[in-house]
Protein backbone atom coordinates (compact mmCIF):
# COMPACT_ATOMS: atom_id res chain seq x y z
CA UNK A 1 0.00 0.00 0.00
CA UNK A 2 1.60 3.32 -0.92
CA UNK A 3 2.57 5.62 1.87
CA UNK A 4 0.48 8.59 0.94
CA UNK A 5 -2.62 6.52 1.16
CA UNK A 6 -1.86 5.59 4.67
CA UNK A 7 -1.32 9.52 5.05
CA UNK A 8 -4.93 10.74 3.55
CA UNK A 9 -6.68 7.55 5.75
CA UNK A 10 -4.89 8.39 8.65
CA UNK A 11 -5.72 11.94 8.49
CA UNK A 12 -9.48 10.78 7.82
CA UNK A 13 -9.67 8.90 10.77
CA UNK A 14 -8.70 11.55 13.13
CA UNK A 15 -10.39 14.59 11.53
CA UNK A 16 -13.55 11.92 12.16
CA UNK A 17 -12.52 11.17 15.63
CA UNK A 18 -12.75 14.80 16.33
CA UNK A 19 -16.63 14.46 15.72
CA UNK A 20 -16.71 11.47 18.33
CA UNK A 21 -14.28 13.11 20.87
CA UNK A 22 -14.08 16.56 20.35
CA UNK A 23 -11.14 17.63 21.66
CA UNK A 24 -11.16 21.66 20.92
CA UNK A 25 -9.74 20.87 17.36
CA UNK A 26 -6.59 18.97 18.39
CA UNK A 27 -7.51 15.54 16.61
CA UNK A 28 -8.83 17.85 13.47
CA UNK A 29 -5.62 19.82 13.30
CA UNK A 30 -3.83 16.53 13.58
CA UNK A 31 -5.68 14.75 10.94
CA UNK A 32 -5.40 17.70 8.51
CA UNK A 33 -1.72 17.81 9.03
CA UNK A 34 -1.57 14.50 7.83
CA UNK A 35 -4.08 14.64 4.38
CA UNK A 36 -1.33 17.93 3.55
CA UNK A 37 1.39 15.57 4.67
CA UNK A 38 -0.16 12.51 2.46
CA UNK A 39 -0.37 14.98 -0.58
CA UNK A 40 3.45 16.19 -0.24
CA UNK A 41 3.76 12.27 0.01
CA UNK A 42 2.31 11.50 -2.96
CA UNK A 43 2.92 14.58 -5.86
CA UNK A 44 6.73 14.07 -3.87
CA UNK A 45 7.46 10.62 -3.34
CA UNK A 46 11.30 10.85 -3.15
CA UNK A 47 10.61 12.53 0.70
CA UNK A 48 11.73 9.44 3.49
CA UNK A 49 9.28 8.60 6.19
CA UNK A 50 11.41 10.12 9.04
CA UNK A 51 11.03 13.53 7.29
CA UNK A 52 7.10 13.32 6.56
CA UNK A 53 6.58 12.25 10.14
CA UNK A 54 8.88 15.64 11.23
CA UNK A 55 6.57 17.33 8.74
CA UNK A 56 3.34 15.93 10.47
CA UNK A 57 4.61 16.87 14.23
CA UNK A 58 5.55 20.23 12.90
CA UNK A 59 2.10 21.15 11.03
CA UNK A 60 0.18 20.00 13.60
CA UNK A 61 1.61 21.96 16.11
CA UNK A 62 1.46 24.73 14.26
CA UNK A 63 -1.90 24.26 12.96
CA UNK A 64 -3.44 23.31 17.04
CA UNK A 65 -1.53 26.85 18.13
CA UNK A 66 -3.07 28.88 14.78
CA UNK A 67 -6.64 27.25 15.93
CA UNK A 68 -6.16 28.17 19.88
CA UNK A 69 -7.69 31.66 18.44
CA UNK A 70 -10.99 30.25 17.14
CA UNK A 71 -11.67 28.43 20.06
CA UNK A 72 -13.30 30.22 22.88
CA UNK A 73 -11.89 30.38 26.21
CA UNK A 74 -13.78 29.25 29.28
CA UNK A 75 -14.61 31.63 32.10
CA UNK A 76 -13.31 30.13 35.56
CA UNK A 77 -16.32 31.26 37.31
CA UNK A 78 -19.40 31.46 35.46
CA UNK A 79 -21.34 34.31 34.76
CA UNK A 80 -24.45 35.14 36.57
CA UNK A 81 -26.73 36.51 34.34
CA UNK A 82 -28.86 39.74 34.14
CA UNK A 83 -31.89 40.43 36.21
CA UNK A 84 -31.72 37.19 38.14
CA UNK A 85 -34.40 35.71 39.87
CA UNK A 86 -34.74 32.68 42.30
CA UNK A 87 -36.22 31.10 45.07
CA UNK A 88 -35.81 30.87 48.72
CA UNK A 89 -35.84 26.67 49.76
CA UNK A 90 -34.92 27.36 53.07
CA UNK A 91 -34.60 30.33 55.32
CA UNK A 92 -31.95 33.24 55.22
CA UNK A 93 -31.46 33.90 58.87
CA UNK A 94 -30.23 37.88 59.42
CA UNK A 95 -26.39 37.70 59.58
CA UNK A 96 -26.83 33.72 58.04
CA UNK A 97 -27.02 31.67 54.79
CA UNK A 98 -29.53 29.60 53.68
CA UNK A 99 -30.36 27.65 50.12
CA UNK A 100 -31.82 29.67 47.19
CA UNK A 101 -32.82 27.55 44.04
CA UNK A 102 -31.39 29.42 41.03
CA UNK A 103 -31.18 27.78 36.93
CA UNK A 104 -32.32 24.67 38.81
CA UNK A 105 -29.67 24.24 41.29
CA UNK A 106 -30.13 24.30 44.80
CA UNK A 107 -26.97 27.41 45.89
CA UNK A 108 -26.01 28.19 49.11
CA UNK A 109 -27.52 31.75 49.68
CA UNK A 110 -26.79 34.92 51.98
CA UNK A 111 -28.85 37.89 52.21
CA UNK A 112 -27.25 41.68 51.30
CA UNK A 113 -28.47 43.26 54.06
CA UNK A 114 -27.36 40.95 57.52
CA UNK A 115 -30.29 42.81 58.85
CA UNK A 116 -33.32 40.70 57.09
CA UNK A 117 -34.83 37.61 57.03
CA UNK A 118 -36.04 36.14 54.39
CA UNK A 119 -38.45 32.80 54.85
CA UNK A 120 -38.81 29.99 52.56
CA UNK A 121 -40.63 30.30 49.06
CA UNK A 122 -39.95 34.12 48.98
CA UNK A 123 -38.84 35.47 45.53
CA UNK A 124 -35.10 36.82 45.92
CA UNK A 125 -32.91 38.91 43.14
CA UNK A 126 -29.35 37.56 42.81
CA UNK A 127 -27.61 40.45 43.22
CA UNK A 128 -23.73 38.87 43.14
CA UNK A 129 -22.04 35.74 44.12
CA UNK A 130 -18.97 35.55 46.76
CA UNK A 131 -17.21 31.95 45.68
CA UNK A 132 -20.20 29.28 45.70
CA UNK A 133 -22.60 31.58 47.69
CA UNK A 134 -24.85 33.85 46.06
CA UNK A 135 -25.73 37.26 47.21
CA UNK A 136 -29.61 37.49 47.29
CA UNK A 137 -32.30 40.71 47.97
CA UNK A 138 -36.17 39.90 48.51
CA UNK A 139 -37.86 41.15 45.48
CA UNK A 140 -40.31 42.72 47.80
CA UNK A 141 -36.99 45.50 49.22
CA UNK A 142 -36.07 45.91 45.87
CA UNK A 143 -39.81 47.06 45.06
CA UNK A 144 -40.24 48.50 48.52
CA UNK A 145 -42.67 46.86 49.79
CA UNK A 146 -41.34 45.96 53.02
Amino acid sequence: MNIALLWLIAGSLLCLMELVFPVAFVAMMMGLSAVLVGALAGLVPSIGFPLQIFLWILLSTLLVILSRRFVPKRSQHPQLRDDSEGEVLSAILPGETGRVLYEGNSWRAECQDPLLEISERQKVYIVGRKGNTLIVLPLQALRGDL
